[in-house]
């Protein structure tokens, strides 16, 4: 069988850590960020998991 290829889209946007979960980076960062509060602005910096409804889904994109 031929290699199974990466969905370069997911690659840019998860990365797996050392125990096999996935890394993400939060929602709503991107523009309008002068009418959030700078609390909200500084929590959205941090990233997050996937949950483990969606793991399966996205390790699928990401076979590598």
């Amino acid at each position: 069988m031929p290699k199974m290829k990466t969905h370069r889209g997911a690659a840019k946007r998860f990365k797996k850590t050392g125990k096999g979960k996935i890394r993400r980076a939060k929602a709503y960062k991107n523009h309008f960020t002068g009418k959030k509060s700078a609390k909200r602005v500084r929590n959205l910096r941090k990233g997050g998991l996937v949950n483990d409804s969606d793991q399966k889904r996205i390790k699928t994109l990401l076979p590598y």
